[in-house]
């Protein structure tokens, strides 16, 4: 099947020229892209995540988290959900600052990739040692139900 310029535009100039105009590229007229339910509801877990993440609830991660979790850290260690939730919120670092970065959100029916950038700053309780983090993120949360749980998590140091 042959496509040429002319059918690819046509369908893009049908959409009116507020529509057309902003899809080539012109300032100041580029369409609203609304993000879907799903979209929003991931979003809203990501933050939820990155909160309790910063506040060590265990709680607040139980509840986020799938009970199938993979969660994978930079330095290559695996953790299941029971030792992620265990270790994150064993009081041996306190979180100073946490940033999710940039986040992406792509959803694939009952499946999400979301795509960050982590910078983050942590003190070592024992000792007071700080030390700064600036990692890249990708996680997949998954629909159970009604709601969304994060599946898996890899990170990759920059």
């Amino acid at each position: 099947m042959n496509i040429d310029r002319r059918r690819l535009a046509l369908p893009v100039l049908a959409l009116g020229p507020v529509v057309a105009l902003g899809l080539l590229g012109l300032p100041g007229i580029v369409p609203a892209v609304a993000a879907s339910a799903d979209e929003e509801a991931v979003a809203k877990n990501v933050e939820a995540f990155r909160a309790a993440q910063a506040a060590a609830d265990a709680k607040a991660l139980d509840a986020l988290c799938a009970p199938e979790l993979s969660y994978s850290h930079s330095d290559a260690r695996v953790e299941d959900k029971a030792a992620f939730i265990a270790n994150a919120t064993n009081g041996k670092s306190k979180v100073l600052s946490l940033d999710y970065k940039d986040p992406k959100i792509a959803v694939v029916g009952s499946a999400a990739i979301v795509r960050f950038h982590w910078v983050g700053e942590a003190e070592s309780v024992p000792d007071g040692k700080k030390s700064a983090t600036n990692l890249h993120i990708l996680m997949n949360w998954q629909k159970q139900g009604a709601d969304w749980k994060l599946l898996s998590r890899a990170s990759t140091k920059l």
